[in-house]
């Protein structure tokens, strides 16, 4: 095997040796496969790439590799969602960054109808983490008038929770 067929190898279930590599937590591994011509966005089954779920878990120095590899900012999870939303979803705030940097879109609409914006707040737990991921996604740009699928706005999702903080950052950031 050639060095950039190992690179490109799949195992029995078809899983990129990259996306197991970073599902491993294998940081060293990954910059070789990547190193050797790795596709950070070549997927498993489950529709994961070594971006997307570096993105999602918060591997930030993963994420910053595969980056530098060409992964593709746009591309999709299996919700239809970029690497922004389950990062904001989880409060990685580090790796929010890193995307937002990135350019990652911040008003992308997954298949769930949410924005990183929307998970944020419905699937986040009103921390200070969530809470800073907030603040960036509205200094980046997240609109909070994108209503979820039910057709509710961002600011009453975060009412509803108890979130004031939150609100608080949604109004300032709606104030003409």
């Amino acid at each position: 095997m050639t060095q950039n067929d190992g690179a490109k190898a799949r195992d029995e279930e078809g899983t990129p040796a990259v996306v197991a590599a970073t599902k491993a937590g294998d940081l060293e591994a990954v910059r070789a496969l990547l190193a050797a011509g790795a596709d950070p966005n070549a997927k498993d089954d489950m529709q994961d790439s070594a971006y997307l779920y570096a993105g999602a878990e918060g591997l930030d120095d993963i994420l910053k590799l595969t980056l530098t590899h060409g992964a593709d900012v746009t591309s999709t999870n299996r919700y239809g969602g970029t690497a922004l939303i389950p990062a904001s979803e989880h409060g990685h705030v580090s790796t929010v960054r890193i995307l937002l940097d990135a350019g990652v879109p911040v008003n992308h609409v997954n298949n769930l109808n949410w924005t990183a914006l929307h998970e944020a707040i419905v699937l986040g737990t009103g921390s200070a983490d969530h809470i800073q991921v907030v603040r960036m996604l509205l200094a980046a740009g997240a609109d909070p008038s994108i209503p979820d699928g039910d057709g509710v706005l961002p600011r009453d999702l975060a009412a509803d929770r108890g979130y004031d903080e939150i609100v608080d950052l949604i109004d300032d950031a709606s104030a003409p």
